[in-house]
């Protein structure tokens, strides 16, 4: 006896939630047949977001490849050392092997004061006024290349290490704009964070707005449905569900705004890539940043339909 009421238990709670399951589905399918019923204001509506959800995504886009064309910024802070005149090409040599030992060094480059001199009137086009010269005024250089993962700090630490060799005259590393340009980076990349919020506010004001007017005209629906015993979950889960479809659908149209204003950009690109005889290639919206967008767009559109609903459909009451 005891067994089978366990099991008629089982099966009870069993077809409770394939019924709540079920009519999960049907909300979900009949919230975007409300949709489609509406085709103007659904378009409008998914055209606003999407065009509000493009923006914060171009500049996202925009900081991404900001990243992606100074990535090898970091690589390219070489130190630079130019030795003491009066050493010969086999004292700088030397120097240059006990350079190779230290910290945070990945490789070293040495030039000579003739490869420093040819090179020079090579590029200078002071060929002439070179050759008038009686002895070459260019030290033995060394170029020191630090590990592309190490840090501002580091570097500098390895500098004055550098600098404390005696052979050493100069030791030479421009770092002032690599601090500035991190720095412009991110203050860009907060400024982002806040055009984001901004902009999702909005997407919640609109997706809100839109409920609330969906509501608004199945006032009377409402009203009989809680005549008839419908709570207030039951009535809430198609409205819920359309936020969901207009999020998800504004999210798909700012996907492909960004996308078809970068191709629009990849033209002109490739024409400054043979001009210049660059690589600059522009990074788009990868599988993971798709899957981000929609998520956030999706979720907005739950959490603008669910603000909505609760404000307002408290209201509705039978009289």
């Amino acid at each position: 006896m005891m067994g089978a009421n366990i099991r008629r238990q089982k099966l009870a709670t069993t077809n409770r939630i394939f019924a709540y399951l079920i009519h999960h589905l049907q909300s979900l399918v009949f919230s975007l047949g409300k949709i489609y019923q509406a085709p103007t204001t659904t378009i409008m509506t998914v055209a606003v977001i999407g065009i509000t959800l493009s923006l914060p995504g171009g500049f996202y886009l925009f900081l991404k490849n900001i990243d992606a064309l100074s990535g090898d910024f970091r690589s390219s802070s070489q130190i630079s050392l130019y030795l003491d005149l009066t050493i010969s090409e086999k004292q700088a040599r030397a120097v240059e092997q006990q350079i190779k030992t230290f910290e945070n060094v990945v490789s070293t480059e040495f030039i000579s004061r003739d490869q420093s001199l040819k090179q020079f009137r090579e590029d200078s086009g002071f060929g002439k006024s070179i050759d008038t010269l009686s002895s070459n005024p260019l030290p033995h250089t060394i170029i020191v290349e630090p590990p592309d993962d190490v840090d501002t700090f580091e570097i500098k630490n390895l500098l004055n290490a550098l600098q404390a060799i005696p052979d050493v005259e100069i030791a030479k590393l421009d770092t002032e704009w690599l601090e500035r340009l991190y720095t412009i980076i991110e203050i860009a990349k907060r400024s982002v964070i806040i055009i984001t919020i901004l902009f999702s506010c909005a997407v919640l004001l609109i997706i809100g707005n839109t409920i609330r007017l969906d509501i608004q005209n199945r006032y009377q629906e409402i009203i009989v449905t809680k005549l008839i015993g419908g709570t207030d979950a039951f009535i809430r889960r198609p409205f819920l569900y359309g936020g969901v479809w207009y999020g998800m659908l504004g999210g798909l149209i700012s996907w492909l705004i960004v996308e078809i204003g970068y191709l629009a950009i990849s033209g002109p690109l490739e024409r400054l890539n043979l001009l210049y005889q660059s690589e600059l290639t522009l990074v788009t919206f990868s599988f993971h940043d798709f899957i981000i967008l929609i998520t956030s767009s999706t979720l907005l559109g739950l959490a603008g339909s669910w603000i909505a609903v609760a404000r307002h459909l408290n209201l509705i009451e039978p009289t």
